[in-house]
């Protein structure tokens, strides 16, 4: 049975996260907000920290952790591993800044992607180097059947050609995991997975993207014409196997997102508990009380609506561990990942506008860092599968619909 508390192991990780978060992100915050694409050098001593914990058997820091490695698939343990950590240690630091977090080198979801698919190989060729995921197309955002992207086998290469977007790290990252389809008419069963590294021929960085949050982090678009990467290089099967209806790649880059849609919903968690504490000084400050042994409808509105925002928080936070839970004790967590991200992302977003409200010319002002965790909050609402994007696996999985069936 799950234990809501957090696990005593973990303490030290989340003491050191926290201060990570207040000592690093927190003073920087403002700073990288306004220089945006410029890359924060401080985080370089940090992810060398990191990647000496992880190798150490530490926790994987920003959630660069492979899906089925580690753990037998046989164990009956109750287990309190990587996903958890990882979500601990997410909170805490996006409580300082989630822009810096995705900018943390070697952590991104290339990085799962290779953590999680790759051969033995792959991963000793491509250990410690920074690699971020291409997936999203001009025309297809999150169904991933959709993708243009082509991949032509050439001998003991594959051509690839094509455009993606919104790519993560995509300028600052050593390797691309670029998503091809290796015929446009099978769907997702010809969908195939492949390190393209930075400075390969045809492989074109056309823009950064200038956003309205984490402007830390940079979000590059590619151009690929007849970029050249080698067969060893393609991420699991390289077969294509239609009475399966997934390739052994997509269907093991597909269940990283698994893993990974907690670790968002981490973010937002804490973007969110930030907020709260922010208002809450906010409020106090402005001489309003906020009284848990009264009831609600006694109270101001303000302190009401406060208190309303806070329960939200609690039921994104709780679906989020059991979500990660789920994953580190091998029990398929497909439904609770997607509710889990699709709470904490909309929740976020709710109570960053709420508190911009109830904090009034504060909140609005960059006097106070709320104007800014109100911008940064919205990505995560929409990237790793968007809201509604969520809600449909949700119906999905609850209704025993196919893809095909619930559009």
């Amino acid at each position: 049975m799950i234990n809501l508390e957090s696990p005593k192991k973990f303490a030290a990780l989340t003491m050191q996260a926290h201060q990570v978060a207040k000592e690093i992100f927190r003073p920087i915050s403002r700073k990288y907000d306004l220089a945006e694409h410029a890359y924060p050098k401080e985080l370089d001593m940090l992810a060398s920290l990191l990647d000496g914990m992880t190798a150490g058997g530490g926790a994987a820091g920003a959630g660069a952790a492979g899906v089925g490695r580690g753990i037998g698939e046989d164990s009956d343990d109750n287990r309190n591993g990587s996903n958890l950590s990882s979500l601990v240690g997410v909170i805490e630091l996006c409580w300082g800044d989630v822009g810096l977090l995705l900018s943390m080198p070697r952590q991104g979801l290339g990085n799962s992607a290779i953590a999680s698919v790759a051969n033995e190989e792959q991963l000793e060729r491509f250990k410690g180097r920074w690699a971020a995921m291409a997936i999203t197309e001009p025309g297809c955002g999150s169904d991933s059947a959709a993708i243009r992207t082509t991949a032509v086998k050439d001998g003991e290469d594959y051509i690839l050609n094509g455009e993606k977007i919104y790519v993560t790290a995509g300028d600052r990252a050593e390797l691309v995991v670029v998503w091809a389809t290796l015929d446009k008419n099978i769907g997702r069963a010809a969908i195939k997975s492949f390190v393209v590294e930075k400075g390969t021929p045809g492989f074109e960085l056309v823009r950064l993207e200038h956003k309205l949050g984490i402007r830390a982090s940079d979000t590059a678009a590619f151009v690929l014409k007849d970029v050249r990467v080698p067969a060893k290089n393609l991420l699991g099967d390289p077969e294509v196997n239609v009475e399966r209806g997934l390739s052994g790649g997509f269907a093991g880059v597909m269940q990283t997102f698994d893993n990974t849609r907690p670790l968002v919903a981490g973010m937002a968690l804490g973007l969110t508990r930030a907020v709260l504490e922010e208002t809450r000084r906010v409020l106090e400050a402005a001489g309003v009380v906020i009284d848990y042994h009264a009831p609600v409808i006694t109270q101001s509105a303000a302190s009401a609506q406060f208190i309303g925002m806070e329960a939200d928080y609690e039921s994104a936070r709780l679906l989020t561990l059991q979500a990660a839970w789920m994953a580190d004790n091998r029990k398929p967590n497909s439904l609770q990942a997607s509710m889990a991200k699709a709470k904490a992302g909309r929740t976020c977003v709710d109570v960053a506008l709420k508190a911009i409200e109830l904090c009034g010319a504060i909140g609005y002002s960059e006097t106070s860092l709320l104007e800014k965790w109100a911008r940064d909050a919205k990505i995560l609402d929409i990237f790793e599968g968007t809201q509604q994007i969520q809600q449909l696996i949700v119906a999905r999985r609850l209704l025993g619909k196919s893809s095909a069936e619930l559009r």
